[in-house]
């Protein structure tokens, strides 16, 4: 048994040592370039592995990369939405450090038109279309901004309803009720300038009854008793 263990010992011994000098000869040296697309614009975090070393880096912004490697090794290059490259080392180089500027083109995958409908078939997008759709809540809601101005500016005398009018009494509500929020309501019994608007429109027949403003007013003529003059004697 010792010596059947020191045979092997004499075969494996050789084998080892042959492989520990082949791993200290081995020479490595510096991969480095610049990757870029067919723009020849730099490209940013570029996988770049060493498949014989098992190891990756990837590119800066401007494109630059470095990876240590062996003679004879294979680079791969990969990036989101671009072609794979694999380049091979050449197995006689002797340097340091080895240039490699790759060029990566895109992948691109031609697909048939489609067509995207919120409908399963033909004959409920015929359904939906020929039968009328109720309103939205937002539409709605406009029209019954629209109508409640409307309304305002039609029971105010001599006002036209025109989209400007409109939109400044819109803008008139909106600023009361911002001043207003959170606050007791507006009285206009205590406001001086609504009691000056009052008493202008009094003095102008702003309230006056409109249905006989067409009658003609009754214009009442003084009587004048003319004096007779006395006859100078």
């Amino acid at each position: 048994m010792k010596r059947f263990l020191q045979i092997v010992f004499f075969l494996v011994l050789p084998l080892c040592l042959l492989k520990g000098q082949t791993r200290e000869t081995e020479r490595f040296f510096q991969v480095s370039g610049i990757i870029s697309d067919e723009e020849n614009n730099p490209m940013a975090n570029v996988g770049v592995v060493s498949l014989k070393l098992k190891r990756g880096t990837i590119s800066e912004k401007t494109g630059i990369y470095s990876i240590t490697s062996t003679p004879g090794d294979t680079i791969f290059f990969r990036a989101l939405g671009f072609k794979r490259k694999l380049v091979i080392l050449p197995n006689d180089f002797m340097g340091r450090n080895y240039n490699l500027d790759v060029k990566l083109s895109l992948d691109t995958i031609p697909i048939d038109n489609v067509v995207v409908i919120p409908w399963k078939s033909y004959s409920e997008f015929i359904r939906d279309m020929s039968t009328p759709s109720p309103l939205g809540p937002e539409i709605e809601n406009m029209n019954r901004n629209i109508a409640s101005i409307e309304e305002a500016m039609s029971t105010t005398v001599d006002v036209k309803i025109t989209p400007e009018a409109g939109y400044r009494y819109a803008m008139q509500q909106n600023f009361r009720n911002n001043i207003t929020r959170g606050q007791y309501p507006i009285n206009n019994l205590l406001n001086p300038f609504a009691w000056a608007k009052f008493v202008n429109g009094l003095q102008n027949g702003l309230f006056k009854n409109q249905d006989n403003s067409d009658r003609p007013s009754k214009v009442k003529v003084k009587k004048t008793r003319k004096k007779k003059k006395s006859e100078q004697k």
